[in-house]
């Protein structure tokens, strides 16, 4: 992210105010987000809770209930899109309810398609400037759908067109932490490998790939590996 806010994006910071909960397993991004955003004398963003990882995001944000949640779409324990899953009842109340605005390095399809399927009303990119960051944290708590300007289109064309992918309902029962497992046993990496990769235990691991064959109905990773293979996943 970058940019400094010396504005609030056309909302006067003293005679508004929205609580965020910021979700990132990265802690200097945590940080330097509260120091961008979080002068809540200047910029109305009360910045009430922090979570590295899909537990903790959980927990933290029933127990500040946010007007908005700033997600990364890549977490510890099944990403972004888990949060909104285990979250969708908060978002769903009819007084106050939870809105998520999702904030990543990525600009993949199937991470911003995954986490508006999710219940997300917006994305955008960590590239935004502090000024507009506000400025959408502020709108989706108005309900409003913010996304990076590059994103917007095609996210519209994802969702209207009449030549969209079909959901493929196998892989919509995986979480994004098992679809991750998914990709790197189908490129061959051994369990410690994917371990390293992704911060993980060697035990989570074999969980993880576990979780998906009995999901996904396979026996072994040579049969989940052909599997990802036919689905392009590779």
């Amino acid at each position: 992210m970058n940019g400094t806010t010396e504005a609030t994006g056309g909302h006067e910071g003293p005679e508004r105010r929205v609580r965020v909960v910021l979700v990132d397993d990265h802690r200097m991004f945590r940080t330097g987000v509260q120091a961008e955003i979080g002068r809540t004398e200047e910029t109305g963003v009360e910045v009430v809770g922090e979570a590295a990882d899909v537990d903790q995001a959980v927990t933290v944000i029933t127990a500040t209930r946010p007007e908005v949640v700033l997600l990364d779409v890549h977490l510890p324990g099944g990403g972004g899109v888990e949060v909104l899953r285990r979250c969708a009842p908060l978002m769903g109340t009819a007084e106050n309810p939870v809105r998520f605005l999702a904030l990543s390095v990525s600009d993949a399809a199937e991470d911003v398609i995954g986490v508006i399927r999710g219940g997300a009303r917006g994305y955008v990119t960590k590239t935004i400037t502090g000024t507009d960051l506000v400025d959408s944290v502020f709108r989706v708590q108005d309900g409003d759908a913010v996304f990076s300007p590059r994103l917007a289109g095609f996210v519209l064309d994802a969702f209207a067109s009449t030549d969209a992918p079909p959901v493929d309902e196998d892989l919509d029962r995986l979480t994004q932490r098992e679809r991750e497992v998914l990709r790197l046993i189908a490129r061959g990496y051994a369990y410690k490998e994917i371990a390293k990769q992704l911060f993980i235990s060697v035990k989570t691991v074999e969980s993880h790939v576990s979780a998906v064959l009995r999901k996904l109905q396979l026996s072994n990773r040579h049969e989940l590996t052909r599997w990802a293979t036919a689905r392009r996943l590779v």
